[in-house]
């Protein structure tokens, strides 16, 4: 079982890594003993409503040709949800997707779009480890900021 430091720890890289900003530390400050595991379900949300998004972004890069005014308001939504749970890496390739649709670059769109995907996937793999191990700790532990 992991010590309460070495979950901090991990929490704490995730920051030193920019995967995660502020936002998340602000979640974790609205869970309490009433509902101690309020952040991993946020997230859990995130994963669950986000993977349509993926989907239909996808369907939509398959276009020909491609719809960058459609392209451009579903990577607007999936970016307010990525900014939601603090997922700081994610949202920076959002926003770079949205320079790509407004300056009407298709390839940019696609590699884009395939490098989001894969920080999206690493930060699921890495919160996953991070909550299964604040699980295992007890309730306290995800609720605290580590300083």
């Amino acid at each position: 079982m992991a010590s309460r430091r070495q979950i901090a720890a991990m929490k704490q890289s995730l920051f030193d890594q920019d995967y995660l900003d502020e936002q998340f530390i602000q979640l974790e400050e609205l869970q309490d003993d009433a509902n101690p595991n309020f952040v991993e379900e946020i997230v859990t949300l995130y994963y669950r409503d986000s993977s349509r998004l993926v989907s239909n972004i996808e369907q939509a890069l398959e276009r020909n040709p491609l719809e960058f005014n459609r392209l451009d308001s579903l990577m607007h939504q999936f970016k307010g949800s990525s900014s939601s749970i603090g997922a700081k890496k994610v949202k920076a390739e959002c926003t770079l997707f949205r320079e790509y649709c407004r300056a009407g670059n298709a390839e940019g769109c696609k590699r884009s779009f395939q490098q989001l995907k894969r920080e999206y996937a690493t930060l699921r793999k890495k919160l996953e480890a991070y909550f299964q191990q604040a699980r295992q700790a007890g309730p306290f532990e995800a609720a605290r900021r580590s300083k």
